[in-house]
Formats: C-alpha cells, structure tokens, sequence
C-alpha cells in the first residue's frame, strides 16, 4: 500500500501557472474530426523554415552521437559577425524562454522586484516567480502604447530587472528609441531586458532593438529568437546580446550543451539566409495590410502591429468566436488569457491562410451582427 506524499513544495510554486501554448493542429483535428486546420495562434513564420536551415539539418544528422559544442563557437561567431559585436558578448539558450529564466537566476533573490509592461509575455512573470521575486506590472497607456514616465515611476529600491517586450506580445506595439533613451537615463542600477523576439518584422523609422543601447555600454541585454522571422521553432533557439560582464554572469547558471546539435547547426545557416528573411518580412507585410482592410470592412478594431501578429479586438462574446473559429478550423489566440477577453490575437499567415481565416470570420461574425 502506497502512502500517500506529504512531501512539501516551494511556497513560490502556489503563484506559478505553467505556461499554456494552445492547442496543436493534431488534437483540433482529433477532437472536431476536421481534415483541415490551420494555425494562426503561435506566431510561427507561415512560410516555413530557412531552407539553408533544413540543408544543414539535413548534412549533419549522422553526427548525432556525439555531444553539441558546449560554448556553440560557430554560431556565437556567426551571430556576432551579424550584430557587429564581440563574440563574448552573446549567449545562446534552448530557445529565448530559457534566457529569461537564466537572467533571473543570475540576477534575481527573494525580495527582489521586477517591471513588466501589461499584457505581455507571461514567462517574465515566471522566472521572477522561481526565484520568490514580485512582479510589478506597468499597464500600457490608451492603444497600448509604452508610457517611459509611468515605468520610471514604478521603480524602487528593490528594483533589479525592468523588462521591455517591443514588438510587445500581444499587442504588436513598440518603444520608441526616444523612449528607450529617457528610460535608461532614469534608472541606476537596474538591468534592462529588451525582448526584440519579434523586432526583424517591425519597420517604423523610430523602432530600436536594443541592440545601440548595448554598444553603447547600457546595462541592457537584448534577447532575439530564431524562431519567428527564421522559422526554426521546431528545434528552440534563442541568443542574448551584452556585455561581456553580464554575459559572463549568466553562464554560472547555464547548463551545459543546453543548445542541441541541430539546432546549432540550423541557426548557423539559418541567420545567413538573406532571401528568406527577406521574404518572411514581406509576406508579413502584405498580409498585414490585407487583415487589416479585411478587419474594417467588418467593422471590427485592431492595434497596428510592428510584428507578425495582430490584437483584435471582436466584442464581448470573444470566447464564442475563438470557439467557432476552431470549429471551422481555424485556431486563432483567445485574450483572456492576458485579461482581455473582448480581444483575439491572430498570426499573419500566407495569402491563402489569410484569406480563409477571413472568409471563417465573416461566417462565425454575420449570424452575431
């Protein structure tokens, strides 16, 4: 007869929710008994992966029993060539959620409080949690626009990481570089995360990625992923770029061979692979412009993005058209999740995703109208 555990956990863990990534095409398609699905709710590149990416893959699978390179050279050399900064001042992780949960390890204790904007990316709130830190979140002004006085204001003494999401998810919306400037002029001692995941698809001419604020010696460390703009989600890849101090920081709390082999060898063809950046912007940027013509023509209200996905906003019975939506099979991110349950968030995806999406959202819309 087994007893049953008394075993204890961390008080910390009665705060944490894990993370909820929606459901995949294959249990849609298992639950409804559709043929068809189409996912539009995790913000993946819709015209798949680099090719130069699946090459790589491709030369490289019989090497699979030896152990990856540890210190990933040939990529931090490749992605330091790229960002035109030194190669100990990157970092790479098992996709960008493990770096923030390694900067709080490195940088966070019990007590400690971090600044993140409100709605964004929920693992921020995660990784101050592990470490029994309080999260302050700083609502976004009207059109969920950055506010830098407002973040400025909520900092106090036991401040240690502000966090910036730009392109923020989900909103789509950005910091200025202006903004930028003011909010690192205001603080002392405090590290600033810069979360740029989504910055390659933003083209607004006062849009920064952190990157001149980490040259110009800020203490900020700018995350990117190569899972969005290069479509290499599949094997989780991320990379961090600062100082050689706080990098060095972080590394005490990195495991080792924490990047896979592929997913080395992927991103490292990966990120020379100008045509299919390229590409990736302009089918965002394109269907960016058709959802939005197709959103008002429905009369419906979104947020300009500067990313690959767009905050809807479709009215109070938003969970019975996230629903509906599934049920034609179309799989979209329902906003109560961030506390905006009037709200979808749709990836942009190819002309014909975005069509049929639209075409589906005409149908669930018109018996409602």
């Amino acid at each position: 007869m087994t007893k049953s555990s008394n075993i204890k956990t961390r008080k910390t863990l009665d705060v944490i929710q894990p993370y909820s990534p929606g459901k995949p095409i294959w249990e849609v398609q298992k639950e409804l008994g559709l043929e068809r699905v189409i996912k539009m709710a995790s913000n993946e590149n819709p015209l798949g992966p680099s090719p130069k990416a699946v090459k790589a893959i491709q030369e490289s699978l019989a090497d699979l029993n030896r152990y990856p390179d540890a210190d990933a050279s040939v990529l931090r050399q490749a992605i330091a060539e790229q960002y035109g900064v030194e190669k100990q001042q990157v970092i790479t992780t098992n996709g960008a959620d493990e770096l923030i949960t390694l900067i709080s390890e490195a940088f966070l204790e019990a007590g400690d409080e971090i600044i993140v904007p409100a709605p964004s990316f929920s693992e921020y709130d995660f990784g101050a949690h592990i470490m029994g830190a309080t999260v302050k979140q700083v609502p976004f002004d009207e059109g969920f626009q950055y506010n830098a006085e407002k973040i400025l204001e909520a900092v106090t003494d036991k401040t240690k990481i502000v966090y910036i999401c730009s392109p923020n998810n989900p909103t789509g919306t950005y910091i200025t570089s202006q903004q930028m400037s003011q909010l690192l002029a205001g603080l002392n001692d405090v590290l600033v995360v810069f979360d740029g995941a989504y910055s390659q698809f933003a083209d607004k001419e006062d849009y920064t990625n952190g990157l001149e604020f980490v040259k110009s010696g800020h203490p900020v460390i700018a995350l990117q992923t190569f899972s969005k703009i290069y479509g290499i989600a599949g094997v989780r890849i991320g990379f961090g770029l600062a100082s050689e101090g706080i990098i060095k920081s972080i590394l005490k709390v990195k495991e080792p061979f924490n990047v896979n082999t592929l997913a080395q060898i992927a991103a490292s063809a990966a990120i020379k692979d100008d045509e299919h950046v390229s590409a990736s912007f302009n089918a965002n940027k394109k269907g960016r412009e058709f959802l939005y013509r197709s959103f008002e023509k429905l009369g419906l209200s979104y947020t300009e993005t500067t990313a690959n996905f767009i905050l809807v906003q479709i009215g109070g019975n938003g969970e019975e058209i996230y629903q509906q939506l599934m049920k034609k099979g179309i799989i979209v991110r329902y906003g109560k999740i961030w506390g905006l349950p009037e709200h979808i968030r749709v990836t942009i995806g190819t002309d014909e995703e975005n069509e049929f999406f639209i075409h589906a959202l005409t149908e669930v819309l018109t018996p409602l109208t």
